[in-house]
């Protein structure tokens, strides 16, 4: 069952930028961890950028200086602000919560977040 609705995709070429958002029940960002992750078809889904309320966001090394990940506390709703997109960014992206004792073990982990969203497209044309 959907939990959290993300928004934001669509086409774009490469070097432009989008900017993704998720927002849900409080519950859902109460967990205390928020993440975004995204698939490829025939590839297993890979976290993109984490963020924590005890630790700094972290980015996989592919997005690391080009994506954001930030929390509006106020507003209970994340954002992945992505610049200078490459085509091999084209994927489903997705944002998730888990508690900080499940997602401490393998922030990486589909397994460890409770919540997720369907996904929302974001393809980037060569």
């Amino acid at each position: 069952q959907v939990q959290l609705v993300e928004s934001g995709g669509g086409s774009v070429q490469a070097g432009g930028s989008l900017r993704l958002s998720c927002a849900g029940p409080q519950y859902t960002y109460n967990q205390g961890c928020m993440a975004w992750f995204r698939q490829v078809l025939g590839k297993e889904r890979e976290m993109v950028a984490g963020i924590g309320v005890n630790a700094r966001p972290t980015y996989d090394d592919s997005v690391k200086g080009r994506f954001t990940i930030s929390l509006d506390n106020a507003k209970g709703t994340l954002y992945l602000q992505m610049n200078n997109l490459k085509p091999e960014d084209t994927a489903l992206y997705y944002c998730a919560a888990g508690r900080p004792s499940r997602v401490s073990l393998g922030p990486h982990l589909t397994q460890n977040y409770d919540y997720w969203g369907q996904g929302t497209q974001v393809t980037v044309a060569s």
